[in-house]
């Protein structure tokens, strides 16, 4: 007897202009099946904060930070997980923390955590709501200046420059922009970078294309950076097989 493919069902909106320094994307994501969906989440430089309903009224919320490696995680049964894709900035201007412990890692949220509980997750546009105006309120008066402009130019490149470049036109040290990003996220920023540049390809790969069409010297240097990544060929990626690469499925 051939056993039913399990699929998760997506819907992903952007944030409103105010927070695009702050926020990439908010979503949710639902396996509405009677069975377990396990796929594999590949590094794409998101620091993913989201929740899930749970058996109290207050809801489970999780903190996953930055991730250099696949991981294999298991959505279950009539689960949903709904939340937002943080970038850089939101570490030290919405949160106020470091994630450099977590890298690669996850970490459960405080109980109540910005006043969320089970209610706020039944309706995805009403969470949109609140998770906008919450992270609103916990923004920093105080931005520096030097690393929002760095942090813009960054996603804007998808990580193409080097760091010297970016040190250069953020007027920022070489050094210092390093001991921040090693102290702060856990990772260098050309690490990061890479991971920018191999999410930049992630269209390109789903439409078939198993070329790079920028930011790599040639295709042997992008197949090395995939492998590295992912434990994955390109081809594999695009195949998604199974649906089992999550990021490659939420792609229209």
């Amino acid at each position: 007897m051939k056993l039913t493919e399990v699929k998760l069902e997506y819907k992903i909106v952007q944030p409103e202009a105010d927070l695009s320094d702050f926020v990439e994307r908010i979503y949710i994501i639902q396996n509405t099946s009677t069975a377990d969906k396990e796929v594999v989440l590949i590094p794409d430089g998101r620091i993913d904060l989201f929740f899930i309903i749970s058996e109290t009224d207050n809801c489970i919320g999780t903190l996953i930070g930055i991730e250099t490696q696949p991981t294999t995680a298991t959505y279950p049964p009539q689960c949903t997980f709904i939340g937002v894709s943080l970038k850089l900035l939101s570490i030290e201007y919405v949160l106020n923390i470091t994630i450099a412990d977590i890298l690669n890692k996850a970490t459960k949220l405080a109980d109540n955590f910005w006043g969320f509980t089970n209610n706020d997750l039944n309706d995805f546009e009403l969470f949109r709501i609140k998770i906008s105006a919450k992270i609103r309120e916990q923004i920093s008066p105080n931005i520096d200046e030097r690393k929002q402009n760095l942090f813009k130019l960054i996603y804007e490149t998808n990580g193409a420059l080097t760091v010297k470049e970016y040190a250069k036109k953020a007027l920022w040290e070489e050094r210092q922009i390093n001991r921040y990003f090693n102290k702060t996220f856990g990772l260098s920023l050309k690490a990061f970078c890479n991971i920018l540049r191999f999410k930049a390809s992630f269209q390109h790969l789903k439409n078939g294309k198993l070329f790079p069409e920028q930011n790599f010297a040639d295709q042997a240097h992008f197949i090395r950076e995939v492998k590295k990544l992912t434990k994955a060929t390109p081809k594999e990626l695009a195949k998604n097989e199974n649906d089992r690469f999550v990021q490659f499925s939420t792609i229209p």
